[in-house]
């Protein structure tokens, strides 16, 4: 049985055994899953009720017993990723995934494949953004890797609603080769994704944009290196995203000291046409 539409979800009242967002006065976020009985407690709150919670509306701003307001939210995408997501593998962060939506020109209907499922936040991102026309192809080479990935999916979906796109997951190795063909988009999260340049060649449409996500420097360099020796590849582009918060209060304006600095970086290309590369670029300029 597939899960319900995200408009559909998101804007029912609390449930219960629904994990929520519970904000104080002064900022801070609880993480609390709902159940009837309960309550929830912190010394600068005091008590409230879960039976007051369950059926209220999403923003609901409750009373404590103690008589303090608090703000109760239903988790975003990026707070289930964050807080919510079993990992067995290391992921991509949000303000990383946000990039790569643009850079990967993601776009409803787009044919995706993401080489390294991991524990799956990538495949819930590019899920959301290729709709129920997209598809997604996702191969892991660990096959004990993927029952975790997908109870995630799952549970993201049942929390956030199914936005129903068709997704497969193999148990492949990107290195051996690719099976799919006239993709928009080939994401590579692998140790060697320099390995598997050919490959994502053959499967990608004219046009067609390869994304690669390397935490380290040497990986950058033996990947971008050889896409820019081998013919067919334009636009070799290495960036990093790098996020700072700033506190605003009356007549003052700071940044937080700190900051979501260096997580990995993000290498672009785009796939020429048959017959043209790299040293083509700049002809007749």
């Amino acid at each position: 049985m597939s899960e319900p539409p995200a408009g559909d979800v998101l804007r029912v009242p609390f449930q219960e055994a629904e994990t929520i967002i519970i904000t104080e006065p002064r900022g801070q976020r609880h993480f609390v899953q709902l159940k009837h009985g309960d309550k929830f407690h912190h010394r600068r709150t005091g008590h409230i009720s879960h039976d007051i919670i369950i059926d209220s509306p999403p923003g609901a701003q409750l009373m404590s017993e103690q008589g303090v307001r608090v703000v109760c939210l239903r988790l975003t995408l990026e707070d289930f990723i964050l807080k919510k997501l079993r990992r067995r593998t290391s992921i991509i962060h949000p303000k990383d995934l946000a990039t790569l939506l643009v850079r990967g020109d993601v776009y409803p209907g787009a044919r995706v494949l993401e080489v390294g499922l991991g524990s799956g936040a990538t495949s819930l991102i590019l899920l959301r953004f290729i709709g129920r026309t997209g598809t997604l192809t996702s191969y892991e080479r660990r096959e004990e890797f993927v029952d975790p990935a997908l109870a995630n999916i799952r549970a993201a979906h049942s929390l956030l609603g199914d936005p129903g796109a068709t997704h497969e997951v193999k148990v492949s190795d990107v290195y051996e080769g690719i099976e799919e063909e006239d993709l928009d988009l080939v994401l590579l999260d692998v140790p060697e994704p320099h390995r598997a340049t050919p490959h994502v060649y053959g499967a990608l449409r004219p046009g067609g944009i390869l994304l690669s996500w390397l935490p380290t420097v040497t990986q950058v360099y033996h990947l971008v290196r050889q896409l820019q020796d081998e013919p067919g590849w334009s636009e070799v582009e290495t960036r990093e995203t790098l996020q700072r918060s700033w506190a605003v209060a009356e007549n003052a304006m700071r940044p937080f000291h700190r900051m979501v600095g260096h997580t990995g970086f993000l290498i672009r290309t785009r796939k020429l046409s048959v017959g043209t590369g790299n040293w083509e670029l700049g002809a007749g300029s």
